[in-house]
């Protein structure tokens, strides 16, 4: 029991409480781990695996994995460290968004120990009777100690009662499902205790509440994000990923290694101890931090490759082997010529025109070598040469003139 605490416990940021999980786990029965996501972006990132890897952990130690998809509760939209409502998503993003977070957290669980059900099974069948029971569980005051709802109350932003009633609606997840442990990142402490609070109204024995870190991304200052660009995504080919690791801050390799790479608490202690002592150098720790996590999402060997791909480019300065081409075609032309920002979005070496003209104008874009650096410069098919554009140090694309 020690150890599976132990492992559990590793690297969490609220356990509450130890003396419970404890009791729990002391009746030998596998316990119903929970884990509620809302499908409210596209796809998965290092600092949202961090949470599935601690569920991971239970589901090792022999207990059952519960995966609420929220699809219901996406349509309220968690106000957690928002400032302002969050914009409703459409049911059809909700729906796109659930099948990604599905297919890529079963790149990290396991599926003998696993139960996945959608929220929308009993929140949308609770009504306006079942709503209003909810919602008479709690008051105002008490959603109001939340950080999120103080501030803004203090401040006179606005406060929906749909956000209020989002707390209410997670906990009663975990009332219909009887979870014995409830995980989140450590934003959502507050969410999880209201689910416990739930319970004990509801006759059942409260939840254990286990949250995690909030993974800093690239940046090495604010948590990872897709939209501040400063994330890795679990589904990145694994040179992406290789680089991205290489380029994060010195001090953040031992947070990284212990949420990151899955690793057990004394093989974690060892290699930051290492680190500390000066034993391994800082870039051969991130190397090896490179390399298992490319492992974990792409298979064992391909961290060798990917850091074989990346020596090539960075130490002996050759394009890559495998640089992915696009065929340029008549209809992507205007009177004969193309916008670098838009061949690039083209190319799928930036998201969109925007951010291409954006990379131009910050000096990150090559053409055959070549820095670019006016948003505006437009190319004819003939004077694209060899065609091998590079955003930044790790992003390539070979470009195929038109047929003739």
């Amino acid at each position: 029991m020690d150890e599976a605490v132990r492992i559990v416990g590793a690297g969490a940021t609220n356990l509450i409480s130890e003396a419970d999980l404890r009791k729990k786990l002391g009746r030998g029965t596998p316990l119903r781990v929970k884990l509620g996501i809302d499908p409210t972006a596209s796809d998965i990132h290092l600092g949202f695996a961090v949470v599935l890897r601690k569920l991971r952990q239970f589901q090792d130690l022999g207990h059952t994995a519960v995966l609420i998809l929220g699809d219901f509760t996406a349509r309220v939209g968690d106000p957690t460290g928002r400032s302002a409502t969050r914009p409703r998503l459409a049911p059809e993003q909700i729906e796109a968004n659930l099948v990604t977070y599905q297919a890529q957290a079963g790149l990290i669980l396991r599926p003998d120990r696993l139960e996945v059900r959608r929220n929308s099974e009993w929140l949308g069948a609770l009504g306006a009777d079942g709503l209003l029971g909810l919602a008479g569980r709690a008051t105002v005051a008490q959603m109001l100690e939340r950080d999120d709802f103080s501030r803004r109350y203090a401040a006179g932003q606005p406060i929906s009662v749909m956000e209020l009633l989002y707390p209410l609606l997670q906990g009663h997840d975990s009332v219909v499902v009887e979870a014995d442990v409830e995980l989140g990142g450590s934003d959502q402490l507050f969410n999880n205790l209201v689910g416990r609070e739930l319970q004990e109204k509801a006759g059942q024995e409260p939840q254990v509440v286990l949250t995690t870190p909030l993974l800093e991304g690239l940046d090495g200052v604010n948590k990872m994000s897709k939209s501040l660009g400063n994330y890795i995504g679990i589904t990145e080919p694994g040179p992406e990923q290789f680089g991205k690791i290489m380029s994060i801050p010195d001090s953040l390799i031992p947070r990284y290694m212990l949420l990151a790479t899955g690793w057990h608490p004394d093989r974690v202690e060892a290699e930051t101890a290492a680190l500390a002592s000066g034993a391994t150098h800082p870039n051969a720790a991130k190397r090896l931090l490179a390399r298992t996590i490319v492992d974990l999402y792409h298979g064992e060997g391909a961290g060798a490759a990917a850091e074989a791909a990346f020596d090539q480019v960075f130490k002996k300065h050759e394009v890559p082997d495998d640089v992915p081409e696009f065929g340029l075609s008549a209809e992507h032309l205007v009177d004969g010529r193309i916008r670098l920002a838009r061949l690039l979005a083209l190319a799928g070496l930036v998201q969109s025109n925007k951010e291409g003209a954006r990379k131009i104008t910050e000096g990150a874009v090559r053409v055959n070598g070549e820095r670019i650096t006016d948003p505006d410069r437009e190319l004819a098919p003939g004077e694209l040469g060899d065609g091998l554009l590079q955003v930044g140090r790790r992003s390539w694309a070979r470009v195929l003139p038109p047929s003739a």
